[in-house]
């Protein structure tokens, strides 16, 4: 059949199950949005292309299928990159169709030109330019195949004007051969034997989750594994979904901000059996002494991971699901009861505390709890950077998967409000929370916008404390307290701010009034935006300074 390309784009997606679309139009993707016109595919219009690749993000992480993204050539495209890396960085799965201008003029400086290909290409899994339309359809084919396949990723496809207008051969094809690409899924039988010996040969191990176990649909065998071993888990930010935070053996989360005991059972664990995590600076600390008195067990799809930071005594290179299933045929129980009384022992020495008085103002830490109890522990949650998402991974107790969706490796700040548009495009039956900072809320604030126009019943949660907070702990702990470019001074009030855009705005100063907004704004139907005014100089503890152990923590201090 004959088609050209903005049509064989179309017919692909439809092929592919794509249901929806997040982008924003321009001249060099006129044709593309002229062919929505007559699809079914709905399209989600951001108003800002940065917004546009956080939703599609969120859409991916909640509901596992692939995000996709229109934008045109230039500004649209260059504004993509933070919410590309985002993905990236994450391992979520993204297709991103860009506009570029004609053949004939690339690399003229034409009006909108950007190297777009260029420019992402160390934070894509791949990038294709098409110069050939009769190649289009299994140009798209491969992209949606390497993003959803091994180690997810965003793939970026560059269009120029004149292949869409362009006509040629439509034959999508069933299925691509890539050389060269072909991730590995099962685990090595003789490699995961040595690691259930090892496993039966551990006095104190813990098992340390990443966002590996989510992705793949690992958290029944990674429960499994931890209940016949009696192995402790503990979870990266991006793996915190991967466990119950309320079971016996929920460690949360350990790293530069961890849970104290978190970090001492790592600290002090002579075996670590890493699956779907990467030994980041964050987690590991100072990495020469992260692993002394340690073996090693790690567990990733993505080879270049494993012995990237740090020695490994056992490598198992495998999707974490398929390799736990083989796993937990083999493992026996472990005796781990005196390293369990070990471990409460640090939970009753260095418990997460705050004080709040009901008659002061109000603690963020509260907040957080109040989410948490009012939604039952049943909310998907996204949030922004900064303190309030740390106090989140803290105090907010996840039990399901695919319930949280934060910017992790690249800490983007303004990622948290637009992916929770895509979290409820994904999963409309569900109540979603963004909790956000205020200075975070502020960079993709117009997505306000994109919420009333679409109805999309987000509630979103600002822990407004008038600061760039965590900047504001790290001047105050690592810069003398020379606060610089940290206090912001003449902020928006954010209640009418949102009535401004047509959601419902509400303003909370005290304490006795959290749980009686946040049930308010569960009852109503739209998008609520819920400004709590919290203390301003409240620091997130435990902190493990840089280059730091990881045992070596900054607690804090009851006030």
């Amino acid at each position: 059949m004959k088609l050209n390309g903005a049509q064989m784009v179309i017919h692909s997606l439809k092929k592919e199950g794509v249901d929806t679309i997040f982008g924003y139009p321009g001249g060099a993707v006129l044709s593309l949005y002229d062919q929505l016109y007559d699809s079914d595919i709905r399209h989600i219009l951001a108003r800002h292309e940065q917004g546009a690749t956080h939703a599609a993000d969120g859409y991916a992480r909640a509901t596992g299928r692939p995000g996709v993204v229109f934008a045109t050539s230039g500004p649209g495209a260059t504004n993509l990159v933070t919410g590309i890396t985002t993905a990236y960085m994450d391992s979520v799965p993204m297709v991103i169709f860009t506009g570029q201008v004609a053949i004939s003029l690339i690399g003229t400086d034409a009006f909108q030109e950007a190297d777009i290909t260029g420019i992402t290409y160390p934070v894509t899994k791949h990038s294709y330019l098409v110069k050939d339309v009769n190649q289009l359809p299994v140009i798209i084919k491969e992209a949606f195949h390497i993003a959803t396949t091994g180690r997810c990723g965003p793939v970026l496809i560059d269009l120029p004007k004149d292949i869409q207008a362009a006509e040629g051969k439509f034959d999508y094809p069933a299925g691509v051969n890539i050389p060269g690409y072909n991730p590995t899924y099962h685990g090595h039988p003789g490699q995961i034997a040595r690691a259930a010996k090892m496993i039966a040969q551990a006095e104190r191990p813990v098992i340390y989750s990443g966002g590996g176990i989510v992705f793949s649909g690992a958290d029944n065998y990674l429960l499994q594994l931890a209940e016949l071993t009696n192995i402790p888990v503990t979870t990266t930010l991006m793996g915190l979904t991967g466990f119950p935070g309320n079971h016996r053996l929920s460690l949360g989360m350990l790293g530069m901000h961890g849970n104290y005991w978190s970090n001492m059972a790592v600290s002090e664990a002579d075996l670590i059996i890493a699956v779907g995590a990467r030994f980041d600076e964050r987690v590991t600390g100072n990495v020469s002494r992260f692993v002394e008195g340690k073996k090693i067990i790690h567990i990733d799809i993505d080879p270049a991971e494993i012995g990237k930071n740090i020695g490994v005594d056992i490598p198992i290179v495998g999707d974490a699901n398929l390799v736990l299933c083989e796993l937990v045929k083999k493992v026996e129980p472990v005796d781990t009861t005196l390293w369990l009384e070990q471990i409460e022992e640090w939970k009753q020495q260095g418990p997460l505390h705050y004080e709040q008085d009901m008659d002061g103002e109000i603690a963020p830490q509260f907040v957080i709890e109040q989410i948490y109890e009012q939604t039952e522990g049943k909310a998907l949650i996204t949030t922004e950077v900064g303190q309030h998402q740390m106090w989140t991974a803290q105090y907010y107790r996840f039990s399901r998967p695919r319930s949280l969706a934060s910017s992790g490796g690249l800490g983007a700040m303004g990622y948290g409000f637009p992916a929770s548009l895509g979290v409820q495009v994904g999963r409309p039956d569900e109540l979603v929370f963004c909790i956000a900072g205020d200075g975070s809320f502020l960079m993709n604030a117009q997505e306000l916008a994109t919420a009333v126009a679409y109805n999309i019943p987000v509630k979103v949660a600002i822990i407004n404390n008038g600061y760039l907070g965590m900047v504001r702990q790290l001047q105050e702990l690592f810069c003398r307290g020379r606060y610089h470019s940290v206090q912001l001074e003449k902020g928006p009030d954010f209640a009418k701010l949102a009535e401004a855009y047509g959601a419902v705005g509400l303003r909370v100063d005290k304490p006795a009034e959290v749980a009686p907004a946040l049930r308010r704004a569960m009852e109503t139907p739209g998008p609520v935006v819920i400004d709590f005014r919290v203390k301003a100089d409240e620091n997130v503890f435990p902190m493990v300074p840089p280059s730091a152990q990881i045992n070596e923590m900054i607690r804090g201090t009851k006030k």
